[in-house]
């Protein structure tokens, strides 16, 4: 595999899957620029060395249709002004041969979001599985997707992926189109091989106590890897939404909380797992409750299992922020993916500000910290403490079936010959 720092640019068109996916905010301005600062030391490296750049990337779920909403349009400036020189844009993916072709080396091409089309991600549009013409339809949109693929690679000499938040899918941009160039040209950016580095020292280098953080709202969505986390670590806090379904799994009162009602008997098999493999569960037994989901409701402290009728449960209680901070300061590796509470809402960020502060005093005492995913990403910038951890992991997703142990498609793509 050709390795980005050994390659040189000059005169070379080359084409960069990056994730620019960034919140918005509802006038479209970017409200935090993290994925687009992550993605510089390859792009600056490219245009140093003398080569032009050619930049796709997908926003939100358009669902292979045109939505202004999720135009990459809006962070153009927001581009240009990170890189520091003019980002010109071409308005449709698949048909910019003529920007591509009046492109100048040092100069950059923004390309329209790729899941404007549906054969970026490769699914049948407008059919259901169960349909009988569902497989013929599959098999069609790959051909689709293989030619899609084909055109965006006819617009470059070279492919470097820097995507990591969307390696684990095999896309056009992101697997499909490495079929399309040769081994020495195509290769991972440096914000790729940082990731992958960052994984490898996770699994492969582990230093105990080994503390596990899992939040957000679902047990559905983290079940594979908080069972592939089961076997390694020490300590497994879970927090967020999630603590409302073990609480009612276990006989609780959750008033009006999230739960899921048809994971209560997973929720029960993962303490018994737990339990089975000696690890240290850690499940929220105090929260702050609110009486509507908005900022400046009123709120109150009391036992996550025991939330009156027509209240909430929102943020991880004192209690509970305790507990977790027991848990992490000591630790020498730490995984955190999903906040501890409703972060976006000012009055209920400090159980996600516990856990922050926390693995920054254990990262002060030696521990490798690794911050994974959107929301979490989003809590230590929020609370300044992006620059206190080891290292801020740009995938969600990608970030966990990584860790679970699967094959990255978008890193496998590039790797082979």
């Amino acid at each position: 595999m050709a390795k980005i720092d050994n390659y040189n640019f000059a005169g070379k068109k080359a084409i960069v899957r990056v994730d620019f996916n960034v919140p918005l905010d509802e006038n479209g301005n970017v409200t935090d620029d993290t994925r687009i600062r992550g993605a510089l030391p390859t792009l600056k490296k490219i245009l140093a060395d003398g080569g032009s750049l050619i930049l796709m990337s997908h926003m939100g779920k358009p669902k292979g249709k045109v939505n202004p909403k999720f135009s990459l349009a809006q962070i153009r400036e927001d581009v240009a002004k990170a890189l520091g020189t003019d980002v010109k844009f071409a308005p449709d993916c698949a048909n910019a041969d003529e920007a591509v072709a009046e492109l100048k080396p040092g100069e950059v091409l923004l390309l329209e979001n790729l899941r404007f089309y549906p054969e970026e991600e490769g699914k049948p549009v407008g059919i259901d599985k169960a349909d009988s013409a569902y497989d013929a339809a599959k098999k069609e949109m790959k051909e689709r997707q293989k030619k899609f693929a084909e055109k965006l690679a006819s617009y470059a000499d070279v492919y470097v992926n820097d995507a990591f938040g969307t390696a684990h899918r095999k896309h056009a941009s992101t697997a499909v189109i490495a079929d399309y160039f040769q081994p020495e040209n195509k290769m991972l950016g440096y914000l790729m091989e940082k990731e992958v580095q960052a994984v490898d020292n996770i699994l492969k280098d582990i230093k105990r106590p080994f503390t596990a953080i899992m939040g957000g709202s679902k047990v559905s969505t983290k079940i594979g890897i908080i069972e592939n986390l089961m076997d390694k670590v020490d300590n497994l806090i879970l927090c967020g939404g999630m603590t409302y379904t073990f609480a009612k799994a276990q006989g609780g009162k959750i008033g009006m909380s999230i739960v899921e009602d048809d994971k209560l008997d997973l929720a029960l098999d993962i303490i018994k797992k737990a339990k089975e493999k000696g690890v240290n569960l850690i499940l929220g037994t105090d929260c702050v409750a609110g009486d509507a989901f908005k900022n400046d409701c009123n709120t109150m402290i009391c036992p996550a299992n025991d939330i009156p009728d027509g209240w909430e449960g929102l943020d991880a209680g004192p209690e509970t922020r305790e507990a977790f901070a027991e848990a992490i300061i000591p630790s020498k590796t730490i995984l955190w993916n999903g906040p501890a509470g409703v972060f976006e809402f000012d009055n209920f960020t400090a159980g996600s500000r516990a856990i922050a502060e926390a693995i920054v005093k254990a990262t002060e005492n030696g521990a490798f910290s690794l911050v994974g995913g959107g929301d979490s990403v989003a809590c230590v910038n929020k609370f300044g403490l992006a620059d206190s951890v080891s290292y801020v992991s740009t995938g969600g997703g990608a970030l966990l079936e990584a860790i679970e142990g699967k094959v990255l498609p978008g890193v496998a793509a590039v790797k082979e010959d």
